[in-house]
């Protein structure tokens, strides 16, 4: 069966499900609040900012955003929040990260540069122009996608694009704002891409772990980044 060019099978969906359970789960703890947002209450980013991402890796590009909107779907249903735009960023900013860190094309760096220009064509935006300068990293990171931990980053940056640029056109952010950022933002990237970076090292090591008594065959593991193998 295949939804979207997504080839689904009886245990890949099982997979998904389990896999969507996990994040929902994670996505229901708070990590830190998203500083310089001008809402109340003050929205978080939570936990689901480590292990969305490496959906992607695990299931395919396709695979990965089909496991974060079947998350963000199903936080909404079962706690009755609002369809708010936090909740909309969320779920465009986790998929687009499950995309980047599921292919090893560097086109997927091309929705981080379009973040940048639409950034710069913003009045507020273009007087806090070196802000967008952050979005070259996705482009820089899809040349050492072999590399876990740039993988890793690059994935946080582009879904930090479309994050900041959707704030500023919603609620016009003053440069004054982004430029009080320039510290706060690589501290909380770095942190995002060190926690997907370790999340993924535990999936592969578990999943590679008891490979030698379930089928995984239907699923992308990367052995080189488990730490310990049957």
């Amino acid at each position: 069966m295949g939804i979207f060019g997504l080839e689904l099978n009886s245990r890949k969906i099982a997979f998904i499900l389990i896999f969507a359970a996990l994040a929902l789960v994670l996505h229901q703890f708070n990590f830190s609040e998203i500083v310089g947002a001008v809402l109340k209450p003050q929205p978080y980013f939570t936990y689901i900012q480590f292990i969305g991402p490496i959906a992607g890796g695990i299931l395919g590009a396709a695979g990965g955003v089909f496991a974060v909107l079947l998350v963000a779907a199903s936080s909404f249903l079962l706690t009755g929040q609002a369809l708010s735009l936090p909740v909309v960023v969320s779920a465009v900013t986790l998929s687009f990260a499950a995309i980047y860190f599921g292919t090893k094309r560097k086109e997927a760096a091309i929705v981080p540069l379009l973040c940048m220009a639409a950034f710069w064509l913003h009045p507020e935006g273009i007087q806090a122009w070196y802000y967008a300068l952050f979005w070259l990293i996705p482009l820089a990171a899809s040349f050492y996608k072999q590399n876990i931990f740039a993988r890793s980053l690059g994935a946080t940056f582009s879904a930090h694009s479309i994050g900041s640029v959707a704030y500023l056109y919603a609620f016009n952010i003053p440069a004054i704002e982004w430029a009080g950022l320039m510290l706060v933002t690589p501290v909380e990237r770095l942190l995002f891409a060190g926690g997907i970076t370790v999340f993924y090292y535990a999936v592969n090591t578990m999943l590679t772990a008891f490979s030698s008594r379930v089928d995984f065959s239907f699923l992308n593991i990367e052995k080189k980044y488990a730490l310990w193998r049957a």
